[in-house]
């Protein structure tokens, strides 16, 4: 327990440049005391004590605005910024390395049952109003932009933009922390379709202004032909 709380302190400062300690993130930060409350809640809610698992955590949605169901199972260095408005359902299972901002939720879809909530892997993101819905699984080093909707799995090594949330293919790299916090500056699928639905119009355009400038010399080659066969008969 508390090893995995210095870690996550650690993850914190190294993720969050307005973090100025260790101590300050214990002590002030709503992630942190989440957290706290969360590993609290699950070990109750594993030993079947299902109504104090649910009295930590919703005490704990109380004074941080953060909800996490006492079911939930989430990994190591879990990092919450700002954190109002999360809610992570029962099902839900988060890998390690896991960033999430504030108006994120991981639910369901209510057509489910048994496992209704995503499984989020290792080193994700998730941007600020996010909504995964759904028991599908969103793969490792993946990013999902602010204010996506994601229904269906996001491959390892991806980027999901928009609502629904459309798929980016970032070939085999890794995102450092630096550059995961930028979630405005993210690949739009839509916008890239748009701009090869673009370069294919000025291509035809071109070729059909070639075409025009042949047409003069295309209908004298047919009138001379017409000419021939005339004197010919």
């Amino acid at each position: 327990m508390f090893d995995g709380l210095r870690e996550t302190i650690r993850a914190y400062k190294q993720r969050d440049p307005a973090a100025r300690s260790g101590l300050e993130i214990f002590l002030l930060y709503p992630g942190i005391y989440a957290y706290i409350s969360h590993k609290a809640a699950h070990w109750l809610y594993k030993h079947r004590r299902y109504f104090l698992a649910r009295a930590v955590s919703q005490w704990s949605r109380f004074v941080t605005g953060i909800e996490i169901h006492p079911g939930a199972v989430i990994g190591r260095r879990f990092v919450i910024d700002h954190g109002t408005g999360i809610i992570i359902g029962e099902t839900a299972e988060l890998g390690d390395d896991v960033l999430l901002y504030q108006g994120v939720t991981l639910g369901g879809t209510g057509k489910d049952s048994g496992k209704r909530h995503p499984t989020i892997g290792n080193n994700v993101l998730i941007g600020a109003g996010a909504k995964v819905l759904g028991p599908f699984k969103v793969g490792d080093n993946a990013r999902i932009a602010a204010g996506a909707v994601v229904l269906k799995e996001i491959p390892p090594d991806s980027t999901a933009v928009g609502v629904p949330a459309r798929v980016v293919r970032i070939a085999g790299q890794k995102p450092d922390f630096a550059s995961e916090l930028d979630q405005v500056n993210m690949a739009d699928p839509v916008a890239i379709e748009l701009s090869a639905m673009r370069e294919q119009l000025e291509l035809l355009e071109k070729k059909m202004l070639e075409m025009e400038r042949d047409m003069p010399h295309i209908q004298g080659v047919r009138q001379d032909e017409s000419d021939e066969r005339r004197l010919k008969s």
